[in-house]
């Protein structure tokens, strides 16, 4: 064997690098392309309001994801309509499914929630301390808005776009992550929607206008954007509401299971910071009348119950891999 032979025989076999499922987008022209989209996204949103419905949202996300990685190939583009849509379907047929489950001629429950958080509240429910507390004098949703009305109405706006901008982020880096926080998700609303078919349940704003209550109760749900001239717009799936589908709120529901989800999977402790997430969707929820305190507490049992069966099945599964 010449010399030259041996020291190929002796050379360590080094294995060809795997190559990008896309091209890397260089940082400038990243740059560039998502200045443009979040651009384009604030003038939609001052123009015709912020996105609301799950379509829309999810439009927008695919544009985003398209301006994250704007030098990929259009397949890697395509792939992300390819994986995301039976998911959105799901939460289509969610969405028209919610707004019939008041069609059914089942009887709206409304005094289990008014006895059970006027136990919690000392005889008085605590949205109606909440509201005597912080609303003013009288309580309207035509009053000027406090400070704080801004703050809680924005954080309850984050429930139309936080869970899927989290699955948007998870498609990017992240595929397996992605489907197991899509099947969470998905999991938690057909899950509420079981319930709002069994147990329609009349909210304190309802319960109020419709003298059961006892108590004035106003919905200030969007007074804290009023001045500051922010909506929101269903644009594409619109016209299907449901006031009864009240029992679990899904609004703190899925804060819990963003939280806790969050939580156990990061490993920096300024991860324990999410925990505010559900506490500030729950102070907004029951001071501006949309839930009663139990209906916050049936979401977080909600949440933590999907978080146990989808980590029971999949280590499940992992066994039988094994």
């Amino acid at each position: 064997m010449t010399r030259g032979a041996e020291d190929e025989a002796q050379a360590p076999v080094v294995a060809p690098a795997r190559p990008l499922p896309y091209p890397r987008t260089r940082r400038k022209v990243r740059a560039v392309a998502m200045g443009a989209y979040a651009a384009a996204l604030v003038a939609w949103s001052l123009t015709l309001g912020l996105p609301n419905d799950t379509v829309q949202v999810f439009l927008w996300l695919w544009l985003g994801t398209v301006a994250w990685n704007v030098e990929a190939r259009p397949r890697y583009h395509l792939n992300f309509l390819k994986d995301w849509w039976l998911p959105v379907l799901g939460l289509v047929i969610y969405f028209f499914s919610r707004g019939l489950t008041d069609e059914l001629g089942l009887p709206v429950h409304v005094y289990m929630p008014i006895h059970v958080d006027e136990w919690l509240g000392g005889g008085m429910t605590p949205t109606e301390r909440l509201q005597d507390a912080w609303c003013g004098d009288p309580c309207l949703k035509e009053s000027e808005p406090r400070w704080y009305d801004a703050l809680f109405t924005t954080v309850y706006a984050t429930h139309f776009v936080t869970g899927l901008t989290i699955a948007a982020v998870l498609w990017v880096r992240n595929r397996a992550e992605w489907i197991k926080w899509m099947r969470r998700y998905l999991l938690i609303n057909f899950g509420a929607l079981v319930v709002y078919i069994l147990y329609p349940m009349a909210p304190p704003w309802m319960a109020s206008e419709e003298g059961w209550l006892g108590a004035d109760v106003a919905r200030l749900t969007s007074r804290g954007w009023r001045d500051i001239g922010l909506d929101r717009i269903d644009l594409i799936l619109h016209g299907v509401g449901n006031p009864v589908a009240a029992m679990p709120s899904l609004h703190a529901g899925i804060t819990f299971l963003i939280a806790i989800y969050g939580i156990q999977r990061l490993r920096s402790p300024w991860r324990w910071l999410l925990a505010l997430y559900p506490l500030a969707m729950s102070t907004a929820l029951v001071y501006m009348g949309e839930h009663y305190v139990i209906d916050i507490v049936a979401g977080a049992i909600l949440a933590g119950a999907v978080l146990v069966v989808c980590q029971l099945w999949e280590n499940s599964r992992d066994r039988i891999r094994i």
